[in-house]
């Protein structure tokens, strides 16, 4: 047994004789009689108390002790008083990583895990606790896979708890939790006179962004941060080395998605017509702080600027004002607008120009580990699970061969029309 037991009303004391004998404590009958006293593995003495006629039950609590000890699952008394709200601000703050990613997951665990469980100690979860907030989850969040990266990051703090001696299991991962699944839909990539159509209906100075992200797979906040000198026509590559990045009300540059860098093709087309775009709307200096809010200001030359001034495109009032107007003027949503605002349209988002970009490529017979590389995925197995549908079959090969040998057709666009 690990430790020992104190008798708190009683006490042994020697008589004249030289003998042992049991006295009464001056707090005889006051409040609990046993304390259980042992030295944890951090070397501090932990105890707890037992009322009068408990110490088999103290005897019982310290052999329970000494066998977590012994098989890793020990937790600290003190453990016991610290709740999910309070472990995860501490989870949070040690987090590193892209500064929008920390965002992002601060913003999933505090508006959507600490309200529920933020006041539950560590140690008393259970997977009934999980089980009743999927409940409140799925009836106050819409969307299938926002749930699923709430539960995802949630069931990630836990498990930090579990390895910090918090916890002895994550309840997230018991077999009677059923994790909400992400609903994954096919990428439908654009047409390319789909995009010429929202390119039209964009304001002039804002037109080439179309041929930047659909001729170059860029990003959004990669196509806002392109700059003079990332652009090389006479090599015929475009480098891809920052990207606008949004925390709360704050911009600043930052390495692309996954903090790599990567150079693309560039199409002469691409290049002319990101030529003609500067030679009418001249670039100029934006500086913003670099990675952080609180970072060292860089100053880069940007080809696209709010409105004509030296300030960056700031995203929300972007795809507010300027990207949904030019999808109802191009037909690609509705064009009713209710209390100033636009139907979402979450699939027709800039982002549909790279995945335009991607169908071209393999339509064109480019490998998915190049694409891979040009789209600045981490991974060509990621490529593969999100563009594999688009890839041409074989009896898609066959059609276009077809088609052009006897008949002297192109054949489809994209990979999408195969």
């Amino acid at each position: 047994m690990a430790g020992h037991v104190q008798d708190r009303w009683y006490k042994t004391v020697t008589d004249a004789d030289g003998k042992p004998r049991k006295t009464k404590t001056d707090r005889y009958g006051k409040g609990n009689r046993y304390r259980a006293r042992y030295i944890g593995p951090d070397g501090t003495e932990q105890s707890k108390s037992f009322a009068d006629g408990q110490k088999r039950l103290a005897e019982k609590w310290l052999n329970k002790i000494e066998a977590d000890m012994a098989d890793g699952t020990y937790i600290a008394p003190s453990a016991s008083r610290v709740t999910f709200g309070q472990y995860a601000e501490q989870w949070l703050e040690s987090q590193g990583g892209e500064v929008t990613t920390r965002s992002s997951a601060a913003t999933c665990v505090r508006r959507h895990a600490v309200p529920y469980l933020g006041s539950r100690p560590l140690t008393s979860f259970r997977p009934e606790h999980i089980r009743t907030w999927l409940s409140e989850l799925e009836q106050n969040v819409v969307s299938a896979s926002y749930r699923s990266a709430i539960f995802r990051i949630t069931s990630t703090v836990l498990s930090a708890a579990v390895d910090d001696g918090y916890l002895k299991a994550n309840p997230c991962r018991a077999r009677s939790v059923r994790p909400p699944k992400a609903i994954s839909t096919r990428v439908r990539p654009w047409l390319p006179e789909t995009a010429r159509a929202v390119r039209e209906a964009l304001p002039e100075r804002y037109r080439a962004m179309v041929d930047a992200a659909g001729g170059c797979g860029l990003r959004q906040g990669e196509v806002f941060a392109l700059a003079v000198d990332s652009i090389d026509p006479e090599a015929g590559w475009l480098h891809v080395t920052c990207s606008v990045k949004q925390v709360g009300r704050h911009l600043m540059f930052g390495l692309p998605k996954g903090g790599k860098e990567r150079d693309v093709p560039l199409a002469p087309a691409v290049a002319e017509r990101l030529a003609a775009h500067m030679a009418q709307f001249p670039p100029q200096p934006v500086t913003l702080p670099w990675q952080t809010p609180d970072g060292p200001p860089v100053t880069r030359e940007l080809l696209f600027l709010r409105d004509g001034k030296a300030l960056v495109v700031h995203r929300n009032v972007f795809n507010k004002d300027v990207w949904k107007r030019a999808l109802a003027k191009a037909d690609v949503i509705p064009d009713e607008v209710k209390d100033g605002r636009y139907a979402a349209a979450r699939e027709h988002g800039m982002h549909a120009l790279r995945h335009m970009y991607a169908s071209v490529l393999l339509d064109a017979g480019e490998n998915v580990k190049a694409l891979s590389q040009y789209l600045g995925h981490h991974d060509p197995a990621l490529t593969l699970r999100v563009y594999a549908h688009l890839m041409p079959s074989s009896e898609g090969r066959v059609r276009k061969a077809v088609d052009r040998t006897l008949y002297g057709s192109d054949g489809p666009e994209t990979a999408q029309a195969a």
